[in-house]
C-alpha cells in the first residue's frame, strides 16, 4: 500500500514539475527531486527511468552528486521571485504579507545562489 502511495505522489510531483517547465511561478527541480525520492522507495523501474531521462535526469543527478543547481535555473528562479513579488504588489497585498514574502524569497534566493553551479 505504501509503495502505491509513493508511486502516486511521485507521479503527481513529476506532473507538477513538468508544469513548472512552462509556468515560471512553479518550480521544477524540487518536484523532480521529490518524484525521484518517491520512486527510489517504490519503483526501481520508474526511478531509473527518471534518472536516465534526457531532460529530467541531469538536474536530479547534479543535485544528488554535488548539491548543484544550474546557472540558468538560478536566473529563472530569481526572475520568478521578482515576478511573484511584483504581482503581489500589483494585487495590493498589505505590507505584512509583502514583508513575509520578501523574507521568504530572499532566503530561498540566498540558498539557491549559494549552491554550486551545475
Amino acid at each position: 500500500m505504501i509503495r502505491i502511495i509513493l508511486v502516486i505522489v511521485g507521479l503527481v510531483s513529476l506532473a507538477i514539475g513538468v508544469i513548472g517547465i512552462f509556468l515560471p511561478i512553479m518550480p521544477t527541480v524540487p518536484f523532480l527531486l521529490l518524484a525521484a525520492i518517491c520512486f527510489a522507495n517504490a519503483s526501481e523501474r520508474l526511478h531509473n527511468w527518471l534518472l536516465s531521462h534526457p531532460i529530467f535526469g541531469p538536474p536530479i543527478q547534479d543535485w544528488n552528486e554535488r548539491g548543484a543547481i544550474g546557472r540558468n535555473a538560478k536566473w529563472l528562479a530569481s526572475a520568478s521571485f521578482v515576478g511573484s513579488f511584483v504581482i503581489a504588489m500589483l494585487l495590493g497585498f498589505g505590507p505584512l504579507v509583502l514583508g513575509v514574502q520578501a523574507v521568504c524569497l530572499i532566503g530561498v534566493a540566498v540558498f539557491i545562489w549559494s549552491r554550486p553551479d551545475a
